[in-house]
């Protein structure tokens, strides 16, 4: 940098007074001229902060001239320097797009920081970074803060075992139903990357699915336990077609995107009993109550809304009674229905969690006539949700 280049930018930090240390003539002078690769490191960081700090206060020749400078350290000869600049604006949308670039091809201590976070590169850059960068590069895009489905279709296309693991184990990176197929198929063989789909929070029923022919039975039964899936595996898996495979069916009526297929199904099964609509209303699955209800009782889901929902003595009692369930246990489903409404009433922000814990809760402690077995099962269920809650607590 010549000394017109330095006069032009100490202009350009008299601008930049946001940040806690001041930056003085000396610290240019040392970027300029500095005898130690040090002495410009540290001059180069200290720059930096300042265009950080002070970037959105900036007219548009400053800015330029402030890309000038990053130009000219990330061209420095000596890697601490270049390394500076990378850590120091890893996460800034100052860094001009052709350093970002330059960055992205320099040495791993320089090239991982920007590429694990910078939001400078397009989704063009980081797939052509995917195709031609390396295998250490693949896996630093895979943890990027976001991706997008063009990234992560490149990333299970183009990279290697590790990169795949770490995109599916990011829950930010965005895929396509049709490649997390692909990933099934690809890996199949490695319990590694299918644990990684496996885990993630939300999955495609299809992908579900696929997963649970070729996983572990642990991988399988978190499956089972945490994603839907639909109607016909459900009910396979809970007639024991499936080997060494359980299924709560209540789960997956809080879980089924198809309220009204599921219950079909159960029904023609012969699995749609009193004791599974009882247990799902416990824990706060009202739709599945309610479609389940007026599959057996033959009535047009809204008619039987309303009568489940009257707020007289009467409607549930006569589509209750119309469902052809059990007398002894009315009273027990009214205290679920009496106990959603309270809990409704009480508004608040919804949390599904939350909402079950205390549906399960006032249940529990209300008089009614449950059986044994599903006041059992019920108690169970509860213990399981706060201990998931308690642990996603520590997690957070």
């Amino acid at each position: 940098m010549g000394v017109r280049d330095s006069v032009r930018w100490m202009g350009v930090h008299e601008t930049m007074t946001t940040t806690r240390t001041a930056l003085t003539d000396d610290d240019i002078r040392a970027l300029v001229k500095g005898q130690s690769a040090d002495d410009r490191a540290i001059a180069a960081h200290k720059i930096c902060r300042h265009i950080e700090g002070g970037g959105a206060d900036l007219t548009p020749e400053e800015r330029e001239q402030a890309y000038d400078i990053l130009r000219i350290m990330a061209a420095d000869a000596a890697e601490l320097v270049r390394r500076a600049l990378a850590v120091t604006l890893k996460s800034s949308p100052m860094v001009p797009h052709d350093v970002a670039i330059r960055l992205a091809k320099d040495v791993d201590s320089i090239s991982l920081p920007i590429l694990n976070f910078s939001p400078v590169f397009t989704d063009q850059d980081l797939c052509e970074i995917v195709r031609v960068g390396g295998p250490i590069r693949q896996v630093a895009i895979a943890s990027r803060p976001m991706l997008s489905e063009q990234v992560t279709t490149t990333i299970v296309e183009h990279g290697i075992e590790k990169a795949v693991q770490t995109a599916c184990a990011n829950d930010n990176a965005n895929f396509a139903e049709r490649t997390l197929q692909t990933v099934v198929e690809r890996f199949a063989r490695s319990e590694a990357v299918l644990s990684a789909v496996a885990y993630r929070q939300a999955l495609p029923l299809a992908v579900t699915e696929k997963l649970i022919t070729v996983v572990s039975d642990q991988l399988r039964d978190h499956l089972i336990n945490h994603h839907a899936l639909t109607p016909q595996v459900a009910l396979q898996i809970a007639m024991g077609s499936r080997e060494r495979a359980t299924i709560d069916l209540v789960d997956q009526a809080g879980r089924t995107p198809d309220v009204k297929s599921f219950v079909g199904h159960l029904h023609k099964a012969e699995r749609l009993s009193a004791s599974l609509l009882l247990r799902a209303l416990a824990h706060g699955h009202m739709t599945f109550f309610e479609w389940g209800v007026a599959e057996l009782a033959g009535v047009p889901h809204h008619r039987t809304w309303l009568m489940i929902h009257d707020a007289g003595p009467l409607g549930l009692k006569a589509i209750y009674d119309r469902a052809g369930m059990p007398p002894r246990l009315f009273a027990a489903f009214r205290v679920g229905v009496d106990t959603f409404h309270m809990l409704e009433q009480e508004g608040g922000a919804f949390d599904a969690a939350r909402f079950q814990e205390r549906m399960l809760q006032r249940f529990l402690t209300q008089p009614s006539t449950a059986t044994r077995e599903d006041m059992d099962y019920l108690v169970d269920k509860l213990d399981r949700v706060r201990r998931e809650a308690r642990l996603e607590t520590r997690q957070a």
